[in-house]
């Protein structure tokens, strides 16, 4: 298995840290030829949306990544991802990917002096630590869309078939079970 993770900016390498974890293979995309690799599936990191998707803009990605997504390339979204891959983000004018059937809401939490980490469960698991650095949540899910984890009576995680979206960060916790969650989706075995 090999994945792929936008490396444009953000916290691409603490994702590679907890796939090497799991014994799984990964690179950085930094231009299009790496897109246009074989893959099994990509991880959009957290960091800060409206840059991220300059840059792929800038370097003529951001079409062939929103093709390949909705031809069935599996991707995980944490934070700025997730904001990348809502069909609406209602308090911002960007447009994104839209890939995924879901409003979300930028800087839901405030600024970086509003970053917080909690414990919170993740689909059936419990107890995880949840890293929220000025995060986003989803106010909306639209059909097909499976919540996964809600924290204070909002949706931050959710699943559409080949997308996986976290408000928060699960690179910065040294808990692999989201990354093995993703992993177990591109396996066929949720």
């Amino acid at each position: 298995m090999l994945i792929g993770i936008m490396a444009l900016q953000g916290s691409f390498i603490e994702h590679a840290n907890r796939l090497t974890e799991l014994g799984i293979a990964s690179f950085e995309i930094r231009q299009k030829k790496d897109l246009e690799r074989e893959m099994d599936g990509i991880i959009l990191p957290g960091g800060e949306s409206t840059t991220i998707y300059k840059l792929l803009v800038d370097l003529d990605m951001n079409q062939l990544l929103k093709r390949k997504i909705e031809e069935g390339l599996f991707v995980f979204g944490t934070c700025a991802g997730l904001l990348l891959l809502a069909k609406e983000v209602h308090n911002h004018d960007e447009v994104f990917l839209k890939t995924m059937n879901i409003v979300s809401r930028k800087n839901a939490y405030g600024r970086q002096l509003g970053s917080f980490r909690t414990r919170g469960s993740f689909a059936d698991h419990d107890d995880l630590e949840l890293v929220f650095i000025r995060a986003p949540y989803i106010e909306e899910v639209g059909k097909d869309v499976e919540v996964l984890s809600i924290h204070e009576a909002l949706i931050v995680a959710a699943k559409q078939d080949n997308m996986l979206a976290t408000s928060f960060h699960p690179e910065l916790s040294k808990d692999t079970r989201i990354h093995e969650y993703f992993i177990n989706m591109i396996k066929g075995n949720i």
